[in-house]
């Protein structure tokens, strides 16, 4: 597997996102920000469902990566 993007690489493609957001809204938004395949994979690991917070978002790809 890829390595896991740190957050703050995830946040830079995330910038203003509204939140709270879907998973599917974070993939949308990174992809539109031209994220890379390591940021992509990452957002796509996390669970479906919403995020409150940049922080979440963080914390859940630190879970889903370990």
């Amino acid at each position: 597997m890829a390595e896991t993007p740190n957050p703050i690489q995830i946040q830079k493609f995330l910038g203003g996102v509204d939140y709270p957001a879907s998973r599917d809204t974070l993939l949308s938004s990174a992809k539109d920000s031209g994220a890379d395949e390591n940021v992509i994979q990452a957002l796509e690991a996390i669970p479906d469902r919403e995020y409150d917070s940049p922080t979440s978002v963080s914390s859940a790809v630190s879970d889903s990566s370990s």
